[in-house]
């Protein structure tokens, strides 16, 4: 007797946010790849917006659905916490890719006009000179995205992985395609590959052992149900449980697993790190939020103090870092430490409303920060004959840019004070909910240790707003016009931030109706 096969039966709504960025990268490669020279470029952008706004409505549409009936699809979690952190991804991405798509009146975008030339080179002297541009970097752009989506979607670890990788492969090779200073993106990419690689040998070494623990599962619910009732392979699971951890402590730049952020942040092309600064760290945060609350967080006695200690040295060396920084991004990049800290806050609380807290940490942080790097792409530097150059990532070049440009000025005014955590901004309601969750968790010493920071780190972003308002405007230093679409993201990124600080009942509201399933 032939044995007989059933087709399994696939609830495919859940999954149609992740299916339409997958499948328009999909398309997009097939853009690159058909459409003539003069318009692909134009029509992978417009393609590429179009989907990730299409799967933000989507996003949305679902969280009626999965906020009274949250499913499983297979190893796929439909709750409210993976619709909120795939609406939190597509919005941001949808900003970003403003960002990445714009270029200035010189008609020079932020990545290599061929990647594929050597730096410094005959051939990419000529490209640069025709002002030409490849495209391929927006199907990179839309893949990256669908590994965020899925990675905070998912309950086996193995889907995680994929996830994960699917999310950083195409960072690595934008990362190293800076139209300038190519020479420091290509070892900027080389150092995020090599560390990317220890970090995701972390979380598989991880797996293996809680696969071994759970007797042969790589679910989520299968490991935490085990956490209980296996007896005799502790060590296995706690040596486990932390390596896990750390793959994903990376991925948010947590201490000691952040010295990549920097070199990388600053190598890279500046929209490129906006991208990365704000989308990497939704996404990590989001697979971080699950992994600790579905198994991490069953052993809390034994791990609550480790992270916690974790936290406090993230935030410290953050704000430290910080302080003595004279290039803006590396100053942006040890902020984004720094933060990384506060929101581990409110992943170790596991207190009712504590997600909720990340989740609107998460979307305020990562707005205010594709605006902050889409201004830093703007301030370029400018020979004595007039020749317009790279960026001007020196704090001192910034220097009158209050009279230069009001605009962006006050713009990134707005940034730095929601980063600071001052009241009338997103940034304070994000800290005040992070700090209320970690006192409810008995994390009081943790919170008062952070808000002494945040008083050291407003002076590091005062002392930007002092040399942009308070000093003449620096000799060498121009405001190169955008094409329209980073000044379009820089204004609804800053009016965002202010609404956010503003009126953000509506907002907190809906998040605070986060649930996380464990099948």
């Amino acid at each position: 007797m032939e044995p007989t096969f059933t087709a399994p039966q696939i609830d495919w709504v859940p999954l149609v946010p992740v299916i339409i960025v997958l499948g328009g990268a999909v398309i997009g490669v097939l853009i690159e790849a058909f459409a003539s020279v003069k318009h692909r470029r134009v029509i992978n952008i417009v393609w590429s917006l179009l989907v990730v706004a299409a799967a933000f409505v989507t996003s949305v549409a679902e969280w009626l659905r999965a906020s009274t009936d949250p499913i499983v699809v297979g190893e796929y979690v439909d709750d409210t916490w993976t619709v909120a952190m795939q609406v939190i991804i597509t919005l941001i991405g949808f900003l970003a890719l403003l960002v990445l798509a714009d270029r200035s009146e010189l008609r020079d975008g932020a990545f290599a006009a061929q990647p594929s030339d050597r730096p410094g080179s005959g051939e990419e002297a000529l490209s640069l000179a025709k002002h030409y541009q490849r495209s391929e970097f927006f199907p990179l752009v839309l893949f990256s995205i669908g590994g965020m989506m899925l990675f905070p979607a998912t309950d086996s670890l193995l889907t995680m992985f994929v996830a994960l990788e699917v999310m950083s492969l195409p960072l690595y090779i934008l990362v190293a395609s800076a139209r300038r200073r190519r020479d420091l993106s290509q070892e900027a990419a080389i150092k995020y590959f090599i560390l990317g690689s220890f970090a995701s040998a972390f979380f598989l070494m991880g797996s293996a052992l809680l696969y071994g623990f759970s007797g042969g599962s790589l679910r989520l619910g299968a490991i935490a149900a085990a956490v209980p009732t296996v007896a005799g392979m502790d060590m296995i699971l706690l040596i486990g449980v932390f390596m896990v951890m750390v793959g994903l402590l990376f991925k948010v730049a947590a201490f000691p697993f952040h010295e990549w952020t920097p070199d990388v942040y600053t190598g890279a092309p500046t929209p490129v790190t906006g991208f990365m600064a704000a989308g990497v760290k939704v996404a990590a945060f989001g697979a971080l939020v699950r992994f600790y609350f579905s198994v991490a967080g069953h052993l809390k006695w034994d791990f609550a103090l480790v992270f916690a200690v974790l936290a406090a040295a993230t935030v410290i060396f953050g704000t430290f870092g910080g302080l003595v920084q004279k290039n803006i991004k590396r100053l942006l990049a040890y902020s984004s430490v720094a933060h990384a800290g506060f929101v581990l806050i409110g992943v170790l609380a596991l207190v009712q409303g504590s997600a909720g807290a990340v989740a609107f940490y998460l979307l305020t942080y990562g707005i205010a920060t594709v605006g902050a790097f889409g201004i830093v792409g703007l301030v370029r530097v400018k020979s004595a004959d007039g020749a317009i150059g790279g960026e001007a990532n020196l704090v001192s070049q910034w220097a009158g840019l209050g009279k230069r440009s009001p605009f962006l000025a006050f713009s990134m005014l707005i940034f730095l004070l929601s980063f600071a955590g001052i009241p009338l901004t997103s940034g304070f309601i994000g800290k005040f909910v992070v700090f209320s969750a970690g006192i409810q968790g008995g994390l009081g010493w943790l919170v008062g240790i952070s808000l002494a920071a945040s008083v050291v780190t407003a002076a590091v972003y005062f002392r930007v707003v002092q040399v942009m308002f308070f000093r003449e405007p620096a000799e060498g230093v121009t405001v190169v016009r955008s094409a329209g679409l980073a000044e379009v993201a820089i204004g609804v990124t800053a009016v965002l931030t202010v609404l956010l600080g503003i009126f953000p009942a509506p907002v907190l509201d809906l998040l605070n109706q986060i649930t996380i399933l464990i099948p």
